[in-house]
C-alpha cells in the first residue's frame, strides 16, 4: 500500500489524530455525565447533539463559499480548531446542561469554519486516483485519535480519579499540538483554474442533488452515538468499561478506513456506500433488539466497519462532482446537508425513545438507512 502523499495530507492527519485524543476523552463520559452529574433527561441529550451538529452546517456552507472565493483554505481551519480548543474548559466549568450545550454551540461553529476548508484543501493536495486513499489515511488518524483519548479516560478513572470534570480539563491539552501541526505542517495548495470553469457560476447538478437527498435520508436515522452509550449503560456496561467500549469501535474504524478508501479508488465510491449503509441498517436493528452488555461489544465492533466503508467514501465521490476551485461549495453543501439532518434525527430518536421504548427507537433509524441504501443502489 503507497503511504506516501503530499505533506498536507499527513499533517491534516495529525491534527485530526490529536483533534480526536481531545474529543474523545470527554465524549464517552459526555451522556453520563450530562443525565447524572447535571441531571439532564434523554430528550435534552438529543437537544444537545442535534443542535451542535446543526449550527455548524450554515457556516459550513458560507466557509467552503469563503474559502473558493479567496483561494485559501488554511486560516479556516485553523480558526476553526483554534476556536474548538477553546470550548474544552467550559465543559469542565459546566454546572447546568446548558452550559454543555454553549460549549457544544461553540465547539461547532469551530468545526463549520473548518471542515469544507480542510476537505477541500486534502482534496486539491492529491491526484483524483488517490481521494479515496488520502481521505482513508485522514479518517484512520483521526480514528487512531479516537483509540488514544477513551484509553486515557479509563486510566484516568481507574488510577487517578473519578472527577469527570478534572478528566475534561485534560483534554484540552492535544488541542494545542492539533493547531500546531496545522499551523506548522500544510501549506497552501492553490486550486487549479480552468477558464471555463472559473467563469461558469456553481450549480448544483441533478446528481449531486440526489446524492445530497440520499444523504439527509440516511442522516435521519443516524442519531448522535451518544445514544448508543446510553444503551451500552442501559444493558449493564459499567462507566469505567465506556471508554474501552469506544476503544474496540475506533479500532475497528481506523483498521478499515485506508483498506476501504483505496477500494473506493480502485471498484467505485458508490459500491462501498451502499455496502455500509446496509451494514449500519443492520446493526441498529440489533441495538434495538440487544438483550446482554456482551451484545453491545459485537455491534460496536460492526458499526465500526460502517464507517470504515462509507465515510472516505461519502467524502471522495463530492470531489469527484466538481473541479478543484469549486470543491469548497461542494463540501460545505455536502457537510451541511448531514448536519442540518443531524438535529431532527437526534431530537426523532430521543422522543422515540421516551415515548414508545428503544426496540422502536433503533429499528426506525435502521429503515431509513436501509431505504437511503436501496435508493442509492438504484438512483445515482
Amino acid at each position: 500500500m503507497n503511504l506516501k502523499f503530499h505533506r498536507n495530507v499527513w499533517a491534516l492527519g495529525w491534527t485530526s489524530f490529536f483533534t480526536d485524543v481531545s474529543s474523545e476523552i470527554i465524549y464517552p463520559l459526555l451522556p453520563v455525565f450530562l443525565t447524572t452529574t447535571l441531571g439532564a433527561s434523554m430528550a435534552f441529550v438529543g437537544l444537545i447533539e442535534g443542535i451542535a451538529e446543526s449550527t455548524a452546517s450554515l457556516l459550513k456552507v458560507v466557509s467552503g463559499w469563503w474559502s473558493d472565493k479567496i483561494a485559501k483554505r488554511k486560516p479556516f481551519a485553523v480558526g476553526g480548531y483554534a476556536l474548538s480548543g477553546l470550548t474544552r474548559p467550559i465543559i469542565a466549568l459546566a454546572a447546568v446542561g446548558w452550559h454543555v450545550l454553549a460549549a457544544r454551540f461553540i465547539d461547532r461553529i469551530g468545526k463549520g469554519i473548518r471542515t469544507a476548508p480542510r476537505d477541500a484543501l486534502l482534496a486539491d493536495s492529491v491526484p483524483a486516483d488517490r481521494r479515496g486513499a488520502a481521505f482513508g489515511l485522514q479518517r484512520s488518524m483521526d480514528h487512531a485519535g479516537a483509540i488514544v483519548g477513551p484509553l486515557i479516560a479509563f486510566a484516568l478513572l481507574t488510577w487517578v480519579t473519578s472527577d469527570y470534570r478534572a478528566i475534561f480539563w485534560v483534554a484540552a491539552v492535544p488541542m494545542v499540538f492539533a493547531v500546531a501541526a496545522l499551523v506548522f505542517g500544510t501549506s497552501e495548495v492553490t486550486p487549479e483554474r480552468d477558464a471555463k470553469s472559473s467563469a461558469a457560476p456553481f450549480v448544483a447538478t441533478p446528481k449531486f442533488k440526489r446524492y445530497l437527498a440520499l444523504l439527509v435520508l440516511f442522516t435521519l436515522g443516524n442519531s448522535s452515538d451518544a445514544f448508543l452509550i446510553l444503551r451500552a449503560k442501559d444493558l449493564g456496561v459499567a462507566d469505567a468499561m465506556l471508554p474501552l467500549l469506544w476503544v474496540a469501535l475506533h479500532v475497528v474504524k481506523m483498521c478499515s478506513s485506508l483498506p476501504a478508501g483505496v477500494l473506493s479508488d480502485r471498484i467505485g465510491r458508490k459500491t462501498l456506500i451502499v455496502t455500509g449503509w446496509l451494514v449500519y441498517a443492520a446493526v441498529y436493528v440489533g441495538f434495538g433488539a440487544a438483550s446482554e452488555a456482551w451484545h453491545i461489544w459485537g455491534l460496536f465492533i460492526a458499526y465500526g466497519f460502517f464507517f470504515g466503508m462509507t465515510e472516505a467514501a461519502e467524502k471522495a465521490i463530492v470531489a469527484d462532482f466538481y473541479p478543484s476551485e469549486q470543491r469548497g461549495r461542494a463540501f460545505g453543501l455536502y457537510n451541511a446537508a448531514v448536519g442540518f439532518a443531524a438535529l431532527p434525527a437526534s431530537l426523532l430518536m430521543g422522543w422515540l425513545w421516551q415515548q414508545f421504548g428503544v426496540t422502536v427507537a433503533f429499528d426506525t433509524g435502521a429503515g431509513l438507512a436501509g431505504a437511503a441504501a436501496v435508493l442509492l443502489a438504484l438512483m445515482l
